[in-house]
């Protein structure tokens, strides 16, 4: 099961699922609020995402998955760890971070553009977050497959009241005490070269995981996963396969 980062949805791991698929049934969705899902009003807390993703495993009758997550989908695969041990067969936690004070927060410009919500579904804002997200050289020598993510973003609308609930939710998460409690073989994925989520957040998590296995990507972004997806996906199917 791969889940999503923040504000986004099933798009996201379009270099992931087609390869996977060759050796491993792969489930992908659009969280609530995302996408092709209903978009309920109130609050999105992490819990509630997680107990999600268990109702999702429930209806299509599965008993237990390789939980994948990326960034916000790390903060839910951490949670969902924790609620449902039992269905938490391997979990794999990508640019994430244990939330909390302790959490190590970009740069003040990257905040504060990750939380405007000024143009949200604009393909300005778009391109504009890619800088944020992608190596720079990426975002200058890709220039097609740039305009392909622009493309799935802006296919895949994200109301500004789900987007400021998953930042409230963001927020707010914080499991760095209960870590230790994670049972399930672990492994963190991390790029060195991450300016949205530092990569010391990922040292930081392995060390409070029992067992956890690190990876650093070198000149990896916070979407390496995208950037580096052959070495990714490589890296995700050893480990889920050993």
């Amino acid at each position: 099961m791969l889940i999503p980062g923040f504000a986004a949805g099933r798009w996201i791991w379009f270099k992931q699922t087609a390869d996977l698929s060759r050796n491993f049934r792969v489930i992908i969705f659009d969280p609530r609020g995302v996408s092709a899902s209903d978009k309920p009003e109130g609050p999105q807390t992490i819990g509630l995402l997680a107990d999600d993703l268990a109702h999702l495993l429930q209806t299509i009758g599965i008993a237990g998955a390789h939980i994948v997550g990326a960034s916000f989908g790390g903060f839910v695969a951490q949670e969902f760890a924790l609620k449902y041990p039992s269905m938490t067969r391997k979990l794999v936690l990508c640019c994430t971070s244990f939330g909390g004070p302790n959490h190590i927060v970009p740069a003040p410009e990257t905040l504060m553009a990750l939380a405007s919500t000024k143009g949200l579904n604009s393909e300005e804002r778009m391109r504009a977050n890619l800088l944020l997200a992608f190596t720079p050289e990426f975002v200058r020598t890709q220039e097609a497959e740039v305009d392909h993510i622009v493309h799935l973003r802006a296919m895949n609308d994200v109301p500004e009241h789900i987007y400021l609930s998953q930042l409230q939710a963001a927020m707010n998460f914080n499991v760095e005490s209960r870590l230790s409690e994670i049972k399930s073989p672990t492994l963190i994925l991390s790029g060195d070269a991450d300016v949205i989520v530092p990569v010391q957040n990922s040292r930081n998590l392995a060390a409070k995981i029992p067992g956890a296995q690190l990876e650093i990507i070198e000149g990896g972004s916070h979407t390496f996963f995208i950037e580096q997806s052959q070495d990714f996906n490589q890296r995700l199917s050893a480990f889920i396969c050993g």
